[in-house]
């Protein structure tokens, strides 16, 4: 998610869980600490595959969140001398922002690595989109109210509500997700596309229109359904994946990390010589956040390349058409 929404759930899981006993503190400590992970961006790998598949790895593992527990509550207390006997509150403040920041990135459709370094597999559940304001907007109002509040208890209930309402729109949207990946399935059976994988996620800072990922052997099918569409079947529409770019080099090592990475929902593209590996889970056909030269065309082969992480492709009309698409089946978002 967003850095304000992962600011504000740490503050609120730091006034709820010690919001009594320390105040402010809290929701500030608590801020800090779910900020914290995603700063892991700031520490390059040395190459742009790296970059983009190691983020949300160390830093959002909760087996390693809990080994920094430790050294986070002891800077706290060396910082408030007096909340020291109160160490095991602070402690479980510190782990629960952490880890809280880690269970929130997983239901975005990035990926997050729960359990790196004994399982690196990454985990996304794409049941919202990386910036939501029917998530954040309320959990921010909430902890103002805590940051205004008087005394502690009030802290604490403020905190609580905020979590209790959030919570509560994570859980609507898993909700949304099935309701619409069932759809999708049942779409795409009668249509008789043949499916590898499917991908059900919402459009951006919504959770009514939602985006369906169908991905063949040779192609993969985009299409959408608002929650406020009439009954009947999803419309998709096909494009080429041309796995066929991809096969000669696919045991370099930046293609098959990314190949692993996107879990299978990619597709490659030739741009002025160029093989393209693109990520096909961020973004809206022809837009996408994710691309990366890998090879180059030869005679008669694709070759390897050093890779290269390519500029976005952004339309930012396309958010216009995006709620437009809500209500009229009619647009092409």
């Amino acid at each position: 998610m967003d850095s304000l929404s992962q600011l504000v759930l740490g503050a609120a899981v730091g006034g709820a869980v010690a919001g009594r006993r320390f105040g402010r503190k809290a929701l500030v400590w608590g801020a800090l600490c779910g900020t914290l992970p995603d700063l892991d961006v700031l520490v390059p790998l040395g190459d742009p595959v790296s970059d983009f598949t190691y983020h949300r790895s160390a830093s959002h593992s909760l087996l390693m969140q809990l080994l920094a527990t430790p050294l986070l509550t002891w800077s706290i207390t060396r910082v408030h001398p007096d909340t020291a006997p109160g160490w095991p509150r602070w402690a479980a403040l510190v782990y629960l922002a952490l880890a809280t920041h880690a269970l929130l990135d997983a239901f975005t459709v990035y990926g997050t690595q729960l359990l790196w370094p004994l399982d690196p597999t990454p985990f996304g559940l794409g049941s919202i989109f990386i910036i939501d304001p029917l998530y954040t907007v309320p959990l921010t109002g909430a902890v103002v109210v805590a940051a205004v509040a008087r005394d502690g208890e009030r802290i604490r209930r403020a905190s609580l509500v905020g979590i209790v309402l959030s919570s509560a729109y994570l859980a609507w949207t898993v909700a949304a997700q099935v309701h619409v990946g069932r759809l999708a399935r049942e779409s795409l059976a009668d249509a008789a596309i043949d499916v590898e994988r499917l991908l059900v996620t919402p459009t951006p800072f919504n959770s009514v229109l939602w985006r369906v990922l169908a991905i063949g052997p040779e192609s993969y099918h985009e299409g959408f359904r608002s929650l406020l569409d009439d009954d009947g079947p999803i419309d998709f529409d096909r494009h080429p994946r041309h796995p066929e770019l991809l096969a000669p080099i696919a045991d370099a090592w930046p293609v098959a990390r990314l190949m692993w990475f996107t879990r299978g929902f990619h597709a490659a593209a030739v741009r002025n010589q160029d093989v393209v590996l693109t990520d096909l889970r961020m973004g809206l056909e022809p837009d996408y956040v994710f691309a990366f030269r890998v090879g180059v065309l030869g005679n008669p082969h694709v070759h390897a390349a050093e890779a290269v992480r390519l500029p976005a492709r952004r339309d930012f009309g396309r958010v216009t058409r995006v709620w437009r698409r809500i209500f009229d089946a009619r647009v092409r978002p």
